[in-house]
């Protein structure tokens, strides 16, 4: 489902240092088969199954902190959610497409020895799965993840973790930008010190843009902003 995010007027190009990408929503879009994962998990745990636009609200941010603060669940029945989620979903994960351009600009700014990192709230060897089945994952100098036990899962943990990847192979983040979808990646980047562009086409609203950088609607002017 695409997003209602209102285009704001762009910031000018700028010579960045790394960009950093989202997954869901940003790189490819996955959530019908999060959606449906998430309605099997609900089921399964006995609850009423919330509806579709309260099961999209889920995409994005860490599914176990979701399900303790938006599902009530406790700590005991978040962590089994989790694990019954993540055995569904697992089936349907490399089904999930690349919007429209996106490898484009992906592709341009490894050519351009741009690094180009992913910084995801999902679980870091799906993530990777994800971009080895979508034939990306060779223009990525670092792919961060949640880990599996979600110690590390929030957006701005995930980032810092991405950052701290970059360092340690010698690149510059001090002018490195975030790519997202959701307000999420603003603030999780933002907590780093890390300006971000939304991308339109993602599971974003029009609130969840109020402290971007940029909003663009499509893989053009995404491009144009991270390389003229």
């Amino acid at each position: 489902m695409t997003s209602t995010l209102t285009a704001t007027t762009q910031a000018p190009a700028r010579t960045w240092s790394a960009v950093l990408f989202d997954l869901d929503g940003t790189i490819v879009d996955s959530a019908s088969d999060i959606v449906a994962s998430l309605a099997h998990m609900f089921t399964e745990m006995g609850v009423p199954v919330p509806d579709d636009a309260t099961l999209q609200s889920y995409v994005g941010p860490p599914l176990l902190d979701s399900l303790r603060l938006m599902a009530g669940f406790s700590d005991t029945e978040a962590v089994r959610a989790l694990e019954i989620y993540r055995a569904h979903y697992e089936q349907y994960l490399l089904r999930s497409p690349v919007f429209p351009g996106v490898a484009g600009v992906i592709e341009l700014l490894h050519h351009k020895g741009v690094p180009v990192v992913l910084a995801t709230s999902k679980p870091e060897s799906m993530a990777t799965a994800v971009l080895e089945h979508a034939g990306l994952a060779q223009h990525f100098a670092v792919i961060a993840g949640a880990s599996d036990d979600e110690v590390r899962s929030t957006k701005a943990d995930v980032v810092a973790e991405a950052l701290r990847r970059l360092q340690a192979i010698g690149v510059d983040t001090a002018r490195a930008v975030m790519v997202g979808d959701r307000g999420y990646d603003t603030l999780g980047a933002l907590a780093n010190g890390v300006p971000t562009i939304l991308v339109e086409w993602g599971y974003g609203s029009p609130a969840e843009a109020a402290d971007a950088l940029a909003v663009v609607h499509s893989a053009d002017q995404l491009r144009a902003l991270l390389v003229g």
